[in-house]
């Protein structure tokens, strides 16, 4: 282990408690809101994967950081989902793109352009409305 390693490592997995956290709460928001509202419900699993400890040429260290690494990044992405699935029940609408450094996420692909209020009102009709 280096030394930057060591000195990163108390803040790195300091962040643990708050992921579990956040795990806890989006398992309660997916599990109420999204049949409440008619959305699908998705897999976790297909966020998560915890598979690297597996690999026998890793050593012990890396395989836990592997593992720490999977399930937060697969958690964080997992959030965005269920936020993104959220976003088009809600406000189906494209953010307007004035700053460059804007990374507009992929599931505004199908979001009504933004100042268009056809479009909008075309996605948003009550009678219409599906879930994502």
């Amino acid at each position: 282990l280096t030394w930057h390693v060591l000195l990163a490592s108390p803040i790195l997995y300091g962040i643990f408690i708050p992921l579990l956290i956040l795990d806890l709460s989006l398992t309660i928001y997916h599990w109420t809101v999204f049949p409440i509202l008619h959305i699908p419900r998705i897999r976790r699993n297909a966020y998560i994967r915890l598979d690297r400890q597996h690999l026998s040429y890793l050593p012990w260290i890396v395989k836990l950081t592997c593992t720490y690494c999977g399930y937060a990044n697969g958690l964080l992405h997992y959030g965005v989902r269920l936020a993104g699935d959220t976003e088009a029940y809600f406000c189906p609408i494209k953010h307007q793109l004035r700053q460059q450094e804007f990374h507009e996420p992929p599931h505004h692909r199908h979001f009504a352009p933004f100042g268009d209020a056809q479009a909008f009102q075309r996605l948003y009709s009550p009678k219409d409305r599906q879930a994502p």
